[in-house]
């Protein structure tokens, strides 16, 4: 483990470690979007979270981390909501940053769970609202 997310983990020591996205340009991407203030929420399928994935609670810190791995972010959840895919709002999806409708939205995270074990209209998510606490970059 690198000797800097070592230091975090005393820190933060109930942080979990994850990664946004699904690729090296994602990541980055991604991560620039909470640096710069416009992304402060994102999702993922309940289904994950069923498998191994950590996940998100109220008032954790947690780690986001660079494609390698190295530490980037650490954000506060603020706020959690389980639905269904197709039941996510405007605000919600407008407050993950990437798109500049619902309609956007929902086109491109459709994309991503495709990739990432499937989607359906009515697949489960966790929906999540952070505060970015520190930049590490």
């Amino acid at each position: 483990m690198l000797e800097e997310l070592k230091a975090l983990k005393l820190r933060y020591p109930t942080a979990e470690t994850f990664k946004f996205g699904d690729s090296a340009a994602l990541c980055s991407a991604l991560l620039s979007l909470v640096r710069s203030g416009k992304k402060v929420a994102t999702c993922g399928a309940l289904r994950d979270y069923q498998n191994g994935e950590p996940m998100p609670a109220i008032g954790r810190r947690d780690i986001a981390l660079n494609w390698d791995g190295t530490p980037a972010l650490v954000i506060e959840t603020v706020e959690l909501i389980q639905c269904r895919f197709d039941e996510v709002t405007e605000a919600m999806a407008l407050a993950e940053g990437e798109d500049d409708s619902l309609k956007g939205w929902r086109a491109g995270h459709r994309e991503y769970f495709e990739r990432n074990g499937g989607f359906s209209p009515g697949m489960q998510i966790v929906w999540e609202r952070f505060i970015l606490i520190e930049d590490l970059g």
